[in-house]
């Protein structure tokens, strides 16, 4: 990381790691896949295809503190 944030020219660590989490919140980077997923899952919803995450536990047999 050190290398990197002084390559770019940022006068610290710190003021890096600032920027680089303010531009990801900013301008998050989705490649195709994650974006189609992101739309299935929204029509999923929609439609109503979802379960709770008590069915979700019956039905996958766990007791939610995995």
């Amino acid at each position: 990381m050190d290398g990197t944030w002084q390559g770019r020219g940022f006068n610290s660590r710190s003021e890096f790691i600032r920027y680089t989490l303010r531009d990801a919140t900013e301008f998050p980077a989705f490649d195709r896949d994650e974006l189609v997923a992101l739309l299935r899952a929204e029509e999923d919803i929609h439609e109503g295809r979802t379960m709770s995450a008590e069915e979700a536990r019956e039905k996958f047999g766990t007791d939610g503190d995995e």
